[in-house]
Protein backbone atom coordinates (compact mmCIF):
# COMPACT_ATOMS: atom_id res chain seq x y z
CA UNK A 1 0.00 0.00 0.00
CA UNK A 2 1.20 3.62 -1.27
CA UNK A 3 1.39 5.09 2.57
CA UNK A 4 0.19 8.61 2.18
CA UNK A 5 -0.70 8.90 -1.11
CA UNK A 6 -4.41 8.27 -0.74
CA UNK A 7 -7.34 9.55 1.23
CA UNK A 8 -9.98 7.38 1.97
CA UNK A 9 -13.52 8.72 1.46
CA UNK A 10 -15.71 6.67 3.73
CA UNK A 11 -20.00 6.83 3.95
CA UNK A 12 -21.69 4.87 6.04
CA UNK A 13 -25.76 3.45 5.07
CA UNK A 14 -27.24 1.91 8.30
CA UNK A 15 -30.53 0.08 8.89
CA UNK A 16 -32.11 0.13 12.11
CA UNK A 17 -34.74 -2.27 13.01
CA UNK A 18 -37.38 -0.35 14.82
CA UNK A 19 -38.33 -1.42 18.43
CA UNK A 20 -42.11 -1.51 17.50
CA UNK A 21 -44.76 -4.56 18.75
CA UNK A 22 -46.05 -4.85 15.11
CA UNK A 23 -44.58 -4.83 11.63
CA UNK A 24 -44.23 -1.55 9.42
CA UNK A 25 -47.57 -2.46 7.10
CA UNK A 26 -49.66 -4.58 9.17
CA UNK A 27 -50.71 -5.96 12.74
CA UNK A 28 -48.30 -9.56 12.59
CA UNK A 29 -46.40 -9.26 16.02
CA UNK A 30 -42.68 -8.96 15.71
CA UNK A 31 -40.55 -11.86 17.38
CA UNK A 32 -37.01 -12.29 17.63
CA UNK A 33 -36.63 -16.02 17.11
CA UNK A 34 -39.83 -17.58 16.75
CA UNK A 35 -40.84 -20.29 14.58
CA UNK A 36 -40.07 -19.63 10.93
CA UNK A 37 -43.04 -18.18 9.23
CA UNK A 38 -45.69 -17.54 12.40
CA UNK A 39 -46.08 -13.92 12.30
CA UNK A 40 -47.54 -13.65 8.53
CA UNK A 41 -49.97 -12.15 6.79
CA UNK A 42 -51.16 -11.74 3.16
CA UNK A 43 -50.48 -8.16 3.71
CA UNK A 44 -46.81 -9.02 4.31
CA UNK A 45 -46.85 -12.33 2.20
CA UNK A 46 -47.67 -9.99 -0.48
CA UNK A 47 -50.80 -11.51 -1.56
CA UNK A 48 -53.04 -9.91 -4.38
CA UNK A 49 -55.61 -6.81 -3.26
CA UNK A 50 -53.92 -6.78 0.72
CA UNK A 51 -54.07 -3.24 1.23
CA UNK A 52 -51.22 -1.66 3.79
CA UNK A 53 -51.37 0.51 6.35
CA UNK A 54 -48.10 2.45 7.77
CA UNK A 55 -47.33 2.15 11.49
CA UNK A 56 -47.50 4.92 13.75
CA UNK A 57 -45.47 4.25 16.40
CA UNK A 58 -42.87 3.64 13.45
CA UNK A 59 -43.71 7.19 11.81
CA UNK A 60 -43.27 8.91 15.78
CA UNK A 61 -39.52 6.76 16.01
CA UNK A 62 -38.56 7.78 12.58
CA UNK A 63 -39.35 11.29 13.92
CA UNK A 64 -37.26 10.94 16.85
CA UNK A 65 -34.66 9.67 15.38
CA UNK A 66 -34.79 12.73 13.17
CA UNK A 67 -34.96 15.44 15.78
CA UNK A 68 -31.98 13.43 17.37
CA UNK A 69 -30.05 13.66 14.66
CA UNK A 70 -30.57 17.49 13.70
CA UNK A 71 -32.56 17.03 10.77
CA UNK A 72 -35.47 19.07 9.02
CA UNK A 73 -38.45 16.74 9.20
CA UNK A 74 -40.48 17.20 5.99
CA UNK A 75 -43.82 18.34 6.15
CA UNK A 76 -44.72 15.81 3.43
CA UNK A 77 -42.87 12.62 2.50
CA UNK A 78 -44.11 10.08 0.06
CA UNK A 79 -44.01 6.58 -0.06
CA UNK A 80 -42.21 4.36 -2.94
CA UNK A 81 -42.02 1.17 -4.05
CA UNK A 82 -38.18 0.11 -4.64
CA UNK A 83 -38.71 -2.79 -7.43
CA UNK A 84 -35.94 -5.78 -7.12
CA UNK A 85 -36.86 -9.56 -7.20
CA UNK A 86 -35.44 -11.81 -4.37
CA UNK A 87 -36.64 -14.83 -2.21
CA UNK A 88 -37.10 -13.12 0.41
CA UNK A 89 -39.30 -10.43 -0.98
CA UNK A 90 -43.20 -11.71 -1.81
CA UNK A 91 -44.21 -8.64 -3.04
CA UNK A 92 -41.34 -8.13 -5.83
CA UNK A 93 -40.85 -4.63 -4.30
CA UNK A 94 -39.83 -3.11 -1.04
CA UNK A 95 -42.13 0.19 0.40
CA UNK A 96 -39.63 2.83 1.10
CA UNK A 97 -39.09 6.32 0.04
CA UNK A 98 -37.29 7.69 -2.40
CA UNK A 99 -36.83 11.68 -3.40
CA UNK A 100 -38.87 12.56 -0.72
CA UNK A 101 -37.75 11.10 2.76
CA UNK A 102 -39.20 11.84 6.05
CA UNK A 103 -35.72 13.64 7.38
CA UNK A 104 -32.99 15.45 5.89
CA UNK A 105 -29.47 16.93 6.32
CA UNK A 106 -28.57 16.81 10.01
CA UNK A 107 -25.33 15.93 12.01
CA UNK A 108 -24.46 13.66 14.30
CA UNK A 109 -20.78 14.57 16.12
CA UNK A 110 -18.32 15.86 12.88
CA UNK A 111 -20.67 13.51 10.69
CA UNK A 112 -23.17 14.79 8.31
CA UNK A 113 -26.20 13.16 7.74
CA UNK A 114 -27.60 13.21 4.17
CA UNK A 115 -31.09 11.76 4.92
CA UNK A 116 -32.49 9.05 7.18
CA UNK A 117 -36.21 7.35 6.00
CA UNK A 118 -38.89 4.54 6.48
CA UNK A 119 -39.12 1.31 4.64
CA UNK A 120 -39.85 -2.29 5.44
CA UNK A 121 -36.94 -4.98 5.78
CA UNK A 122 -37.39 -8.46 3.62
CA UNK A 123 -37.79 -11.71 5.27
CA UNK A 124 -34.30 -14.42 6.06
CA UNK A 125 -33.04 -17.01 4.19
CA UNK A 126 -32.28 -19.91 6.16
CA UNK A 127 -30.00 -22.82 4.75
CA UNK A 128 -31.17 -26.49 4.61
CA UNK A 129 -28.13 -29.71 5.20
CA UNK A 130 -25.50 -27.81 5.89
CA UNK A 131 -25.26 -25.57 9.45
CA UNK A 132 -23.07 -22.39 9.11
CA UNK A 133 -23.58 -22.00 5.26
CA UNK A 134 -24.90 -18.99 4.03
CA UNK A 135 -26.97 -21.78 1.73
CA UNK A 136 -27.39 -25.26 2.48
CA UNK A 137 -26.33 -27.98 -0.70
CA UNK A 138 -30.04 -28.67 -0.94
CA UNK A 139 -31.47 -25.27 -1.47
CA UNK A 140 -32.91 -22.32 1.47
CA UNK A 141 -35.95 -21.88 2.69
CA UNK A 142 -37.33 -18.54 3.26
CA UNK A 143 -38.39 -17.33 7.25
CA UNK A 144 -41.10 -14.22 6.49
CA UNK A 145 -41.13 -13.76 10.22
CA UNK A 146 -38.71 -10.55 9.30
CA UNK A 147 -40.64 -9.52 6.49
CA UNK A 148 -42.07 -5.97 7.22
CA UNK A 149 -40.30 -5.23 9.99
CA UNK A 150 -39.72 -1.36 10.43
CA UNK A 151 -36.75 0.34 9.62
CA UNK A 152 -35.44 3.50 9.66
CA UNK A 153 -31.96 3.83 6.85
CA UNK A 154 -30.23 6.43 8.05
CA UNK A 155 -27.64 7.79 5.44
CA UNK A 156 -24.29 10.20 6.09
CA UNK A 157 -22.65 12.34 3.75
CA UNK A 158 -18.87 10.95 2.92
CA UNK A 159 -17.14 12.75 5.86
CA UNK A 160 -14.96 9.87 7.43
CA UNK A 161 -11.65 9.22 6.40
CA UNK A 162 -10.23 6.35 8.41
CA UNK A 163 -11.88 3.29 8.97
CA UNK A 164 -11.18 3.57 12.57
CA UNK A 165 -13.14 6.55 12.70
CA UNK A 166 -16.19 4.72 11.00
CA UNK A 167 -16.41 2.08 13.68
CA UNK A 168 -16.37 5.24 16.54
CA UNK A 169 -18.90 7.03 14.84
CA UNK A 170 -21.10 3.31 14.62
CA UNK A 171 -20.61 3.20 17.96
CA UNK A 172 -22.45 6.84 18.50
CA UNK A 173 -24.82 6.39 16.62
CA UNK A 174 -25.56 3.08 18.01
CA UNK A 175 -25.62 4.59 21.83
CA UNK A 176 -27.88 7.39 20.35
CA UNK A 177 -30.47 5.12 19.48
CA UNK A 178 -29.80 3.05 22.14
CA UNK A 179 -30.48 6.36 24.53
CA UNK A 180 -33.85 7.02 22.42
CA UNK A 181 -35.06 3.96 23.02
CA UNK A 182 -36.76 3.25 19.60
CA UNK A 183 -34.27 0.04 18.67
CA UNK A 184 -32.65 -2.08 21.22
CA UNK A 185 -29.64 -1.83 18.24
CA UNK A 186 -28.51 -5.69 18.72
CA UNK A 187 -25.83 -5.91 16.59
CA UNK A 188 -25.43 -9.74 16.71
CA UNK A 189 -29.45 -10.35 15.74
CA UNK A 190 -29.89 -7.64 13.07
CA UNK A 191 -31.68 -4.89 15.01
CA UNK A 192 -28.73 -2.66 13.48
CA UNK A 193 -27.00 -3.09 10.40
CA UNK A 194 -24.17 -1.44 8.26
CA UNK A 195 -22.92 -0.92 4.63
CA UNK A 196 -20.26 1.15 3.81
CA UNK A 197 -19.47 3.16 0.83
CA UNK A 198 -15.69 3.03 0.22
CA UNK A 199 -13.50 5.26 -2.27
CA UNK A 200 -9.73 7.14 -2.40
CA UNK A 201 -8.11 9.87 -4.31
CA UNK A 202 -5.36 11.08 -4.35
CA UNK A 203 -4.02 13.11 -1.21
CA UNK A 204 -4.94 16.72 -1.94
CA UNK A 205 -7.95 16.44 -4.12
CA UNK A 206 -11.40 17.26 -4.00
CA UNK A 207 -12.66 14.92 -7.15
CA UNK A 208 -14.56 11.53 -5.72
CA UNK A 209 -13.17 8.46 -6.48
CA UNK A 210 -15.34 5.41 -8.18
CA UNK A 211 -16.56 4.28 -5.04
CA UNK A 212 -17.51 0.56 -4.05
CA UNK A 213 -20.01 -1.00 -1.04
CA UNK A 214 -19.48 -3.54 1.24
CA UNK A 215 -22.91 -5.08 2.32
CA UNK A 216 -24.27 -6.11 5.98
CA UNK A 217 -21.75 -5.81 8.14
CA UNK A 218 -22.83 -6.51 11.87
CA UNK A 219 -20.19 -5.76 14.47
CA UNK A 220 -17.64 -2.65 14.67
CA UNK A 221 -14.64 -4.38 14.42
CA UNK A 222 -16.30 -5.95 10.98
CA UNK A 223 -16.92 -2.46 9.83
CA UNK A 224 -13.43 -1.38 10.20
CA UNK A 225 -11.28 -4.53 8.88
CA UNK A 226 -13.63 -4.29 6.12
CA UNK A 227 -13.01 -0.72 5.29
CA UNK A 228 -9.61 -1.60 5.78
CA UNK A 229 -9.15 -4.58 3.27
CA UNK A 230 -11.21 -2.55 0.64
CA UNK A 231 -8.96 0.47 0.90
CA UNK A 232 -5.70 -1.47 0.39
CA UNK A 233 -7.82 -3.41 -2.17
CA UNK A 234 -8.61 -0.08 -4.26
CA UNK A 235 -4.86 1.13 -3.66
CA UNK A 236 -3.34 -1.81 -4.92
CA UNK A 237 -5.47 -1.64 -8.04
CA UNK A 238 -4.59 2.22 -8.54
CA UNK A 239 -0.68 1.70 -8.12
CA UNK A 240 -0.91 -1.20 -10.73
CA UNK A 241 -2.41 1.02 -13.16
CA UNK A 242 -5.76 -0.89 -13.27
CA UNK A 243 -9.27 1.14 -12.67
CA UNK A 244 -11.77 0.44 -9.83
CA UNK A 245 -15.07 -0.73 -10.63
CA UNK A 246 -18.55 0.22 -9.18
CA UNK A 247 -19.49 -3.02 -7.15
CA UNK A 248 -20.99 -4.47 -4.20
CA UNK A 249 -18.77 -6.81 -2.04
CA UNK A 250 -18.90 -8.97 0.51
CA UNK A 251 -15.99 -8.58 3.04
CA UNK A 252 -15.32 -12.38 4.64
CA UNK A 253 -14.37 -11.47 8.54
CA UNK A 254 -13.03 -15.10 8.84
CA UNK A 255 -10.02 -15.03 6.33
CA UNK A 256 -10.60 -11.17 5.54
CA UNK A 257 -11.11 -11.58 2.04
CA UNK A 258 -13.47 -9.90 -0.03
CA UNK A 259 -15.79 -11.42 -2.72
CA UNK A 260 -17.95 -9.21 -5.48
CA UNK A 261 -21.64 -9.90 -5.11
CA UNK A 262 -22.96 -7.68 -8.04
CA UNK A 263 -22.03 -4.34 -10.15
CA UNK A 264 -23.09 -1.78 -7.91
CA UNK A 265 -27.23 -0.27 -8.46
CA UNK A 266 -28.31 3.21 -9.75
CA UNK A 267 -31.56 4.51 -8.57
CA UNK A 268 -33.00 3.65 -11.88
CA UNK A 269 -32.36 0.15 -11.82
CA UNK A 270 -35.10 -0.29 -9.01
CA UNK A 271 -37.82 1.66 -11.17
CA UNK A 272 -38.97 3.62 -8.21
CA UNK A 273 -42.76 5.41 -8.50
CA UNK A 274 -45.01 6.68 -5.91
CA UNK A 275 -46.56 3.18 -3.41
CA UNK A 276 -50.34 4.05 -4.71
CA UNK A 277 -51.92 2.14 -1.73
CA UNK A 278 -50.01 4.19 1.28
CA UNK A 279 -51.14 8.13 1.30
CA UNK A 280 -48.36 10.94 1.79
CA UNK A 281 -46.66 11.42 5.52
CA UNK A 282 -47.49 14.52 6.60
CA UNK A 283 -46.77 14.71 10.37
CA UNK A 284 -48.40 17.95 11.87
CA UNK A 285 -46.57 20.08 14.02
CA UNK A 286 -48.18 18.68 17.64
CA UNK A 287 -46.66 15.32 16.69
CA UNK A 288 -43.27 16.61 16.27
CA UNK A 289 -43.45 18.41 19.31
CA UNK A 290 -44.40 15.60 20.93
CA UNK A 291 -41.63 13.41 19.40
CA UNK A 292 -39.44 16.22 20.16
CA UNK A 293 -40.53 16.36 23.74
CA UNK A 294 -40.11 12.82 24.35
CA UNK A 295 -36.23 12.85 23.66
CA UNK A 296 -34.13 12.05 26.14
CA UNK A 297 -30.44 13.64 27.13
CA UNK A 298 -28.44 12.43 24.25
CA UNK A 299 -24.37 11.44 24.22
CA UNK A 300 -23.48 14.73 22.59
CA UNK A 301 -25.35 16.57 25.56
CA UNK A 302 -24.43 14.58 28.41
CA UNK A 303 -20.85 14.81 27.10
CA UNK A 304 -20.86 18.97 27.33
CA UNK A 305 -22.55 18.81 30.47
CA UNK A 306 -19.86 15.89 32.14
CA UNK A 307 -17.05 18.92 31.04
CA UNK A 308 -18.94 21.77 31.59
CA UNK A 309 -20.66 21.17 34.99
CA UNK A 310 -18.82 18.51 36.22
CA UNK A 311 -15.19 19.16 35.13
CA UNK A 312 -14.16 16.05 33.46
CA UNK A 313 -11.83 16.12 30.98
CA UNK A 314 -12.53 15.26 27.18
CA UNK A 315 -11.35 11.73 27.49
CA UNK A 316 -13.39 10.85 30.31
CA UNK A 317 -16.69 12.64 29.19
CA UNK A 318 -16.59 10.99 25.89
CA UNK A 319 -15.80 7.63 27.49
CA UNK A 320 -19.16 8.34 29.91
CA UNK A 321 -21.23 9.67 27.37
CA UNK A 322 -20.67 7.17 24.59
CA UNK A 323 -21.25 4.33 26.61
CA UNK A 324 -24.95 4.27 28.07
CA UNK A 325 -24.10 1.90 30.89
CA UNK A 326 -20.91 3.45 31.89
CA UNK A 327 -21.91 6.48 32.26
CA UNK A 328 -25.39 5.32 34.41
CA UNK A 329 -23.16 3.48 36.64
CA UNK A 330 -21.21 6.14 37.16
CA UNK A 331 -24.29 9.15 37.61
CA UNK A 332 -25.40 6.31 40.01
CA UNK A 333 -21.99 6.40 41.76
CA UNK A 334 -21.74 9.92 41.96
CA UNK A 335 -25.24 10.15 43.73
CA UNK A 336 -23.97 8.28 46.21
CA UNK A 337 -20.30 9.71 46.42
CA UNK A 338 -19.58 11.59 49.77
CA UNK A 339 -16.49 13.90 49.76
CA UNK A 340 -15.42 12.89 46.54
CA UNK A 341 -14.51 15.31 43.37
CA UNK A 342 -15.93 14.40 40.61
CA UNK A 343 -13.25 13.83 37.75
CA UNK A 344 -11.90 11.50 40.39
CA UNK A 345 -14.80 9.21 40.79
CA UNK A 346 -14.88 9.08 36.75
CA UNK A 347 -10.89 8.25 36.63
CA UNK A 348 -11.92 5.03 39.40
CA UNK A 349 -15.17 4.36 37.49
CA UNK A 350 -12.97 4.46 34.09
CA UNK A 351 -9.75 3.08 35.24
CA UNK A 352 -9.46 1.30 38.43
CA UNK A 353 -12.85 -0.84 37.81
CA UNK A 354 -12.68 -1.14 33.98
CA UNK A 355 -9.39 -2.93 34.71
CA UNK A 356 -10.69 -4.86 37.33
CA UNK A 357 -13.70 -5.38 34.84
CA UNK A 358 -11.45 -6.88 31.74
CA UNK A 359 -9.24 -9.14 34.45
CA UNK A 360 -12.48 -10.73 35.34
CA UNK A 361 -13.18 -11.18 31.58
CA UNK A 362 -16.51 -9.01 32.00
CA UNK A 363 -17.38 -5.69 29.93
CA UNK A 364 -18.13 -3.50 32.36
CA UNK A 365 -18.33 -2.76 35.53
CA UNK A 366 -21.90 -4.02 35.55
CA UNK A 367 -20.65 -7.00 34.92
CA UNK A 368 -18.74 -7.08 38.20
CA UNK A 369 -20.32 -7.56 41.31
CA UNK A 370 -19.13 -4.15 42.66
CA UNK A 371 -22.26 -1.41 43.03
CA UNK A 372 -22.00 1.43 42.11
CA UNK A 373 -22.43 2.51 45.76
CA UNK A 374 -19.70 0.43 47.21
CA UNK A 375 -16.76 2.30 44.58
CA UNK A 376 -18.28 5.60 45.50
CA UNK A 377 -17.75 4.76 49.05
CA UNK A 378 -14.16 2.96 48.28
CA UNK A 379 -13.49 6.53 46.40
CA UNK A 380 -14.49 8.35 49.61
CA UNK A 381 -12.03 6.55 51.60
CA UNK A 382 -8.93 6.93 49.58
CA UNK A 383 -9.57 10.58 49.10
CA UNK A 384 -10.22 10.32 52.94
CA UNK A 385 -7.00 8.38 52.93
CA UNK A 386 -8.35 5.78 55.11
CA UNK A 387 -6.91 3.54 52.38
CA UNK A 388 -4.20 4.62 50.59
CA UNK A 389 -4.57 4.09 46.63
CA UNK A 390 -2.53 0.40 46.38
CA UNK A 391 -4.73 -0.75 48.94
CA UNK A 392 -7.78 0.75 47.18
CA UNK A 393 -7.03 -1.26 44.09
CA UNK A 394 -6.90 -4.32 46.28
CA UNK A 395 -10.18 -3.50 47.92
CA UNK A 396 -11.99 -2.88 44.40
CA UNK A 397 -10.45 -6.19 43.16
CA UNK A 398 -12.44 -8.04 45.86
CA UNK A 399 -15.58 -5.61 45.27
CA UNK A 400 -15.45 -6.97 41.97
CA UNK A 401 -15.17 -10.54 42.32
CA UNK A 402 -17.11 -10.36 45.62
CA UNK A 403 -18.83 -7.68 46.09
CA UNK A 404 -19.73 -6.59 49.79
CA UNK A 405 -18.83 -3.21 51.13
CA UNK A 406 -15.59 -1.54 51.43
CA UNK A 407 -14.87 -0.38 54.92
CA UNK A 408 -15.85 -4.53 56.10
CA UNK A 409 -13.24 -5.64 53.42
CA UNK A 410 -10.49 -3.05 54.24
CA UNK A 411 -10.39 -4.00 57.77
CA UNK A 412 -10.72 -7.91 57.29
CA UNK A 413 -7.62 -7.08 55.39
CA UNK A 414 -6.01 -5.29 57.82
CA UNK A 415 -5.86 -2.02 54.87
CA UNK A 416 -7.46 0.05 56.88
CA UNK A 417 -4.53 3.16 57.17
CA UNK A 418 -2.56 4.42 60.15
CA UNK A 419 -4.95 6.34 62.79
CA UNK A 420 -1.39 6.63 64.52
CA UNK A 421 0.82 9.69 63.71
CA UNK A 422 3.35 9.17 66.31
CA UNK A 423 3.79 4.94 65.57
CA UNK A 424 3.98 6.44 61.67
CA UNK A 425 6.53 8.82 62.85
CA UNK A 426 8.74 6.35 64.37
CA UNK A 427 8.80 3.98 61.69
CA UNK A 428 9.73 6.79 59.58
CA UNK A 429 12.84 7.60 61.73
CA UNK A 430 13.79 3.84 62.11
CA UNK A 431 13.99 3.51 58.07
CA UNK A 432 15.89 6.56 58.05
CA UNK A 433 18.41 5.01 59.89
CA UNK A 434 18.19 1.45 57.77
CA UNK A 435 18.89 3.67 54.93
CA UNK A 436 21.83 6.27 55.83
CA UNK A 437 23.25 6.62 52.46
CA UNK A 438 19.92 7.29 50.71
CA UNK A 439 19.11 9.76 53.24
CA UNK A 440 22.51 11.80 52.44
CA UNK A 441 21.26 11.66 48.75
CA UNK A 442 17.82 12.69 49.20
CA UNK A 443 19.79 15.95 51.75
CA UNK A 444 22.21 16.24 48.49
CA UNK A 445 19.08 17.15 46.52
CA UNK A 446 18.64 13.51 44.52
CA UNK A 447 15.18 13.41 44.81
CA UNK A 448 14.57 9.65 43.27
CA UNK A 449 16.68 8.26 46.40
CA UNK A 450 13.62 9.20 48.56
CA UNK A 451 12.41 5.82 46.90
CA UNK A 452 14.26 3.15 49.07
CA UNK A 453 13.00 5.15 52.48
CA UNK A 454 9.69 5.25 51.44
CA UNK A 455 9.76 1.31 50.32
CA UNK A 456 11.43 0.30 54.03
CA UNK A 457 8.36 2.54 55.81
CA UNK A 458 5.32 0.74 53.18
CA UNK A 459 7.05 -2.57 53.84
CA UNK A 460 7.08 -2.24 57.67
CA UNK A 461 3.42 -0.74 57.45
CA UNK A 462 2.47 -3.58 54.98
CA UNK A 463 1.30 -0.88 52.82
CA UNK A 464 -1.50 0.81 54.95
CA UNK A 465 0.82 4.19 55.74
CA UNK A 466 -0.49 7.15 53.39
CA UNK A 467 2.42 7.52 50.51
CA UNK A 468 2.08 11.17 50.28
CA UNK A 469 2.34 11.29 54.36
CA UNK A 470 5.42 9.55 54.97
CA UNK A 471 7.56 11.76 52.10
CA UNK A 472 6.32 14.48 54.18
CA UNK A 473 7.52 13.19 57.34
CA UNK A 474 10.58 12.18 55.59
CA UNK A 475 11.58 15.42 53.79
CA UNK A 476 10.48 16.86 57.58
CA UNK A 477 13.25 14.64 59.20
CA UNK A 478 16.12 15.64 57.05
CA UNK A 479 15.39 19.01 57.26
CA UNK A 480 14.45 19.61 53.57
Amino acid sequence: MSEGRYEPVIGLEIHVQLLTETKMFCGCKLEFGAPPNTHTCAVCLGHPGALPVANEQAIDYGIRIGLALGCEIAPRSIWHRKNYFYPDLPKGYQISQFDYPLCEGGRLGDVRIHRAHLEEDAAKLSPVGESGRIHGSSGSLVDFNRGGTPLVEIVTEPDIHDPAKAREWLALLRTTLRQLGVSDVNMEEGSLRCDANVSIRPVGTTELGTKTELKNMNSFRYLERGVEAEIKRQTALLDAGEAIEQETLHFDPRSGSLTPLRSKEYSHDYRYFPEPDLPPLAPTEAQIEAARAALPELPEQRRERYATDLGLTAEQATRLAFDADLGDYFERALDAADGVDAPVLANWVTGELARAARERGAEGPHATKASPEAVAALASMVAGKQLNRGSGREVLAVLAAEGGGPAAIAEERGLLGMDDSGELEGIVEAAIGSQPEAAEKVKAGEGKAIGAIVGVVMRETKGRADGGEVTRLIRSKLGI
